[in-house]
């Protein structure tokens, strides 16, 4: 998969960010390059490996790799109307953003 010049045009129109000419061949090659490393990626025979659910499965096998997990628990008191007190728009406790998909 390859992506056009126009394609970056419009992503950066999605994104709302403003490239200049230069910008855009640079981009379209980056990002192609990126989409050329996934197809070799793609191409690796995995058959016969099992997935993965979390990498820390892979640690679970080794005995001297002990994994130091804290507890999850709450450290902060909740201050969502504080923190939104400065935001343009809030609706039931979410902040309302102007819509950016076509």
């Amino acid at each position: 998969m390859s992506l056009t010049t126009l394609d970056i045009q419009r992503i950066a129109n999605l994104a709302r960010l403003a490239l200049q000419p230069g910008e855009e061949a640079r981009m379209l090659e980056k990002i192609n390059d990126f989409f050329g490393i996934v197809e070799q990626i793609s191409a690796v025979d995995t058959t016969g490996v099992v997935p993965m659910a979390h990498p820390v499965d892979a640690m679970h096998n080794s005995p001297e790799m002990a994994l130091r997990l804290r507890t999850d628990t709450v450290s902060e008191p909740n201050q969502r109307e504080a923190n939104q007190k400065s935001a343009p728009a809030v609706e039931n406790g979410l902040f309302l953003v102007p819509k950016v998909i076509e």
